[in-house]
């Protein structure tokens, strides 16, 4: 069909593709390929709506995106399709264990339910001026999280300001968004609340909007009565796609109070009256629960501090001399809270939907810091994703996930000193017995004997491959589910899973031996036949957060050092594979290797990716080199944030697995302790038990407390700060001093 109207005949292209990988039995996982059909459908109405448009006030990242002096610049040509690949940055904000996340983008711009409308503050002078924040450079954005999550963005130009400040409240148990602009000219103007039909991806319908003038003037849109204001709207028009932007010739528009638009581009704007260097606020109020439609669960908190306050009571407290590394640890914390109401979510937005590989990550590092109950109730949902076979399933052909599901589900019971369930211990039999099930039979002839099939694995490695990655996962896979197994005092079945794991990992580095042959250095490629790319950077997780092997382990440390010297880009990892950008958590994951190495370029990349992170202290997936704003993935990464909380905790409290140690304050920067000023952190649950540590430096000096409760066996503890000597404790002790080296 496609040759007889003269296209190019579609199996042949994707064979032509296929040959680009190592053959699998999954080429492309159905659910990636959804999401980006998606993706790609809203760029390709992007490419119809917005380039003859341009008069019209866009959001953030079309106004630089589409704009020729801007580098954020992206020339247009014969691309199909137009996504925002520049400045993919977005903030949530929302109550603890409430799945719904309203967005702010990086002009304030806020996004009250996913992939729909904006809602927007302006001024506008009466000789036209317009304050449009998408517009302006210069903007100042901040996250307040004092008893919520507030949002505030602040604009300016000529005479003219805007603040304005979005939050989640709760009322009678349902929450809606509460959106309060303040505007101040220095000539007459109007404070302009406008309805947008577009969000941070793009274009996003607006089919009809009617100004509904009762006893609390509201926005229905669509004909639900979302929008409350909390002042009488004092002027108000609309304008539909074919008489353009609301925004044009606004103070020539005639008032109107409804519009429908067969496109879907209504716009609409809500005026108040702002009288010379008279300060006025208005506020809306958007119903997130759309009248009961949604049925979201109603908060079980009277209030949104009081949830607040509750989720983060407990947690593991940081105090340190660096206001903006303790601002991102606190603002990481209530990231992890936020994207945790029962499944564990990589993003508020493109991501807000399940991975076994990110939830492992991420409930992690809740673990770390004392996240305990919130964790195992994510993880308790884990064995209902589990298919008859015992695959742990969230994209079909990541072979991985068996791996990370039984691995963090091990630590939780290691964290907490718990044992599992008789559903879990089922869970990691089933789960083990398909890793052994999956692996490759070693016949004479099978191509990759021993390992996991080709598959698709994490999405910025590369196209489908026997990845390194993948198969440490799998022997750490077989190694956690003997752990829990031993638990419940199966172990026969323990014992066979550790052979085999010793036995798997034999394999593995037989092939390393090789790839050292073919490589002529010792660095792991991502996969046997590869040569070293940017998806080596998959191979280092033997290392974090494994730890399969020593800390100074040569093949993982050449690794790195190979990423160090041919992927790094002002100062942060550039992954060339299909993210195309700089990535904080694979940056850190680098730091991590550096830092149970003892090497104090730890700290630099720590401090590297704090200062990648926005102005509101988020990272987006993958980092554009030249905007500094998002260029793939998530606008407000969670896999970022729990690395973050990762390289903080572990630069204080770092377990070593090796030689069953703790080692303590080694990602502590010689800056820091030359302040003078004490720093904490703690309490941190730990395999031996949790464990508080306390640094006080000194002239000379530094002396080193800690506060424990080990539940059975106290582990060695180790001290390691810069620029003193090395220490080991001895039992029983709480406190060392240490003296400076010399020379």
């Amino acid at each position: 069909m496609a040759s007889a109207h003269g296209f190019l005949d579609p199996v042949s292209v994707l064979s032509r593709m296929r040959n680009f990988s190592q053959p699998s039995e999954v080429h492309e996982p159905v659910e990636l390929l959804r999401s980006g059909v998606i993706l790609h459908a809203r760029g390709l109405m992007n490419s119809r709506a917005i380039q003859q448009n341009l008069d019209w006030v866009w959001p953030w990242w079309v106004e630089r995106q589409f704009n020729p002096e801007d580098p954020a610049f992206v020339p247009r040509a014969f691309s199909l399709t137009h996504i925002n690949l520049t400045h993919r940055n977005w903030t949530a904000f929302g109550i603890p264990d409430m799945d719904v996340f309203p967005l702010v983008d990086p002009s304030g711009g806020v996004i009250p339910f996913t992939d729909m409308w904006t809602i927007e503050g302006w001024i506008i002078t009466d000789t036209g001026t317009l304050l449009a924040p998408s517009r302006l450079e210069g903007l100042q954005q901040k996250l307040f999280m004092k008893n919520n999550l507030v949002i505030e963005t602040i604009s300016e130009l000529y005479g003219s300001s805007l603040v304005s400040r979005a939050e989640m409240q709760i009322s009678d148990g349902r929450p809606f968004c509460r959106i309060q602009f303040t505007g101040r000219s220095s000539k007459q103007a109007w404070i302009v609340l406008s309805l947008r039909p577009y969000n941070p991806e793009g274009v996003s319908f607006i089919n009809d909007i009617t100004l509904d003038r009762g006893e609390e003037d509201k926005w229905l849109i669509e004909g639900d009565p979302l929008v409350t204001f909390d002042n009488k709207v004092e002027f108000h028009t609309v304008s539909d796609y074919h008489a353009g932007d609301v925004s044009i010739d606004l103070n020539r528009r005639e008032e109107k109070d409804h519009v429908t638009c067969n496109v879907g581009m209504s716009t609409a704007a809500a005026m108040f009256r702002l009288d010379p260097e008279e300060e006025r606020s208005v506020s809306v109020r958007v119903d997130l629960d759309k009248n009961g439609k949604d049925g979201i669960s109603p908060s079980l908190w009277s209030t949104a501090a009081e949830a607040w306050d509750i989720a983060t009571r407990d947690l593991s407290y940081l105090s340190v001399p660096d206001k903006r590394i303790q601002f991102l640890y606190d603002c990481a914390l209530r990231t992890l809270i936020l994207h945790s109401p029962e499944d564990v979510y990589p993003g508020p937005y493109t991501y807000k939907r399940f991975w076994f590989r990110d939830a492992a990550f991420i409930i992690n590092s809740m673990l770390c810091v004392n996240m305990t109950e919130r964790s195992f109730r994510s993880l308790d949902r884990f064995p209902s994703r589990q298919n008859p076979f015992g695959f742990f399933h969230s994209q079909e052909g990541e072979w991985d996930s068996n791996g990370e599901a039984l691995w963090i589900m091990n630590r939780y019971c290691e964290l907490t000193e718990s044992y599992p369930s008789s559903v879990w211990r089922s869970a990691a039999e089933r789960g083990a017995n398909w890793i052994l099930r999956k692996r490759i039979s070693r016949k004479k002839g099978a191509h990759c004997c021993g390992l996991l099939p080709a598959g698709f694995s994490a999405e910025h490695l590369g196209p489908n491959d026997y990845y390194y990655w993948d198969n440490f996962w799998g022997v750490e896979g077989l190694r956690s589910a003997a752990r829990i197994l031993e638990k419940s005092e199966s172990y026969e079945l323990a014992g066979k899973y550790l052979n085999e794991a010793d036995e798997y990992i034999r394999v593995i580095e037989e092939y390393l031996q090789k790839s050292e042959k073919r490589l002529g250095r010792q660095a792991i490629p991502a996969a046997p036949y590869r040569r070293l790319d940017p998806g080596a950077v998959g191979s280092i997780v033997a290392g974090y957060p494994l730890q399969l092997w020593p800390a100074h382990d040569k093949r993982v440390l050449d690794t790195v050092e190979w990423l160090k010297d041919n992927c790094f880009i002002h100062g942060g990892f550039f992954q060339d594979m299909i993210h195309s950008g700089i990535n904080a958590y694979l940056t850190l994951h680098i730091a991590q290797i550096f830092l149970r190495a003892n090497d104090k370029r730890a700290f630099e990349l720590i401090q590297n990716v704090a200062d990648m992170a926005s102005p509101t202290g988020q990272w987006p997936e993958a980092i554009h080199p030249r905007t500094g704003g998002g260029c793939m993935g998530d606008g407000q990464h969670v896999w970022a944030a729990a690395e973050w909380v990762m390289a903080i905790r572990n630069s204080f409290v770092l377990e070593e697995s090796q030689d069953g140690s703790l080692v303590l304050g080694s990602g502590i920067p010689g800056k820091w302790l030359a302040k003078g000023v004490p720093m904490s952190f703690g309490p941190t649950p730990t395999p031996w038990g949790p464990l508080k540590i306390k640094i006080i430096p000194g002239q000379n000096k530094v002396r080193v407390t800690w506060e424990a409760r080990w539940f059975k066996k106290e582990p060695v503890i180790k001290i390691r700060l810069e620029g003193f000597e090395d220490i080991t404790a001895e039992k029983g002790s709480t406190h060392i001093e240490i003296e400076r080296e010399h020379g």
